[in-house]
């Protein structure tokens, strides 16, 4: 009958109404995700999980009134090259609002050529830039001892695609770090939780520049 029919018409304009609410409720109260992208610098080496450079983060922010996830998207050894494998995977969510790239240390180190660097690092921000993930390129220093010609080519690449791209950058993401024993593990490379916690607020302080 007619109102039998209206009834069941009802009831599924409430149930889809009360669908859409949930969904919304869910969108609104859903976390933007923050991705630390990068190598052990940034992936907490030598340190337990409270003081990894992605909690101390996410509780720096949450201490400023943001409700953000900062996830550990980092891994140790990674170069440049390793990173532009997992980056399509890495960045597969669409909650993902924001990535801090950091990579090339293990390039410096290994003595890999900065053009092919410097290409890696580009594919990447194209891969982030086609999601419409935001990006904060955080740079890294060559030391003396690589040479005067390699110092210059690899220091430049952040600046360059900084520019290229229109990137905020952290020109050198160990500043107020690097070469400081107290604030680093006892291999001099990594920073320990001192360490961690000046990097983190570096990185906050450049977020919230560019929200």
């Amino acid at each position: 009958t007619f109102c039998n029919l209206r009834s069941v018409v009802m009831n599924k304009i409430f149930f889809i109404k009360i669908i859409l609410l949930c969904l919304v409720s869910i969108k609104v109260n859903a976390k933007e995700k923050i991705l630390l992208f990068g190598d052990s610098i940034m992936a907490g080496y030598g340190l337990p999980t409270e003081y990894h450079l992605s909690t101390v983060l996410e509780n720096d922010l949450t201490s400023e009134g943001y409700n953000f996830e900062v996830i550990n998207g980092s891994v140790s050894g990674s170069t440049s090259a390793n990173g532009l494998n997992r980056a399509e995977w890495s960045l597969s969510d669409s909650d993902i609002s924001l990535i801090i790239l950091c990579l090339g240390a293990n390039d410096m180190l290994r003595g890999i050529n900065p053009d092919e660097t410097r290409t890696n690092l580009e594919k990447i921000i194209q891969i982030a830039n086609k999601k419409k993930i935001k990006i904060i390129l955080a740079g890294m220093l060559a030391p003396n001892s690589h040479g005067k010609i390699y110092k210059k080519k690899f220091d430049n690449v952040y600046p360059h695609l900084s520019k290229k791209y229109d990137l905020p950058l952290i020109p050198f993401l160990l500043k107020d770090v690097a070469l400081k024993p107290d604030l680093n593990l006892n291999d001099g490379i990594h920073p320990n939780k001192k360490g961690t916690i000046i990097i983190s607020n570096t990185i906050k302080n450049k977020i919230l520049e560019n929200i």
